[in-house]
């Protein structure tokens, strides 16, 4: 009969949840898992063959192993034994995540004439903002190309403001783009032309 154990750990202003559960007799292994946001953080994997074949065995007894793997697991994540496999494993997920480019005011970004670009950038991974990312926005299609350009605050937003340019013919998008470490992303919004 299979077993495990669910434990929420605060360490600082990290949460991570650590969880230890017996596969069973058909794959005699107790698993040891450390996440946070859903990602495995940390695994821990301890075969019993061994010791199901022993006369020792005793489910009260594998019960005890499983519970005591856990309780080990959980004090060295509070010790620290983790931290660097931790912080290796939450860049991995940032540089290999990517951003996200999201338009807080998709109504409101243009009135009389002016465009107001409220913009928030986050991390795909761990949905943290994103500083430092380069922002640009631009209306293609429009007559005169123009580019305009921010950077993200600690909050991962940014505004951008402009006159909205003469616009063309044909097809015209807003289309904002951003930039960072941890990848790219952009957004595309069609607007309607006016025929002239």
């Amino acid at each position: 009969m299979s077993s495990g154990f669910n434990t929420d750990v605060n360490v600082g202003d990290q949460v991570f949840h650590v969880q230890t559960e017996d596969r069973g007799p058909s794959h005699p292994v107790i698993d040891t898992a450390v996440y946070q946001h859903g990602r495995i953080l940390h695994r821990l994997a301890a075969n019993y063959q061994e010791f199901a074949e022993s006369a020792e065995f005793s489910a009260a007894a594998l019960s005890e192993r499983v519970h005591e793997q856990h309780k080990t697991v959980i004090e060295e994540l509070r010790a620290g034994a983790f931290d660097a496999e931790i912080a290796a494993a939450l860049e991995l997920a940032v540089r290999t995540g990517g951003i996200q480019v999201q338009l807080l005011n998709p109504t409101s970004w243009l009135e009389g004439g002016n465009v107001s670009l409220d913009v928030e950038i986050v991390r795909r991974a761990d949905r943290q903002p994103q500083a430092g990312a380069q922002v640009e926005a631009a209306i293609e299609g429009a007559s005169e190309a123009s580019h305009h350009a921010a950077t993200s605050d600690d909050r991962g937003r940014v505004r951008i403001e402009f006159p909205l340019p003469p616009l063309g013919k044909g097809d015209l998008a807003l289309v904002i783009h951003a930039r960072a470490e941890a990848g790219k992303d952009e957004i595309r919004f069609a607007m309607r032309s006016r025929s002239k």
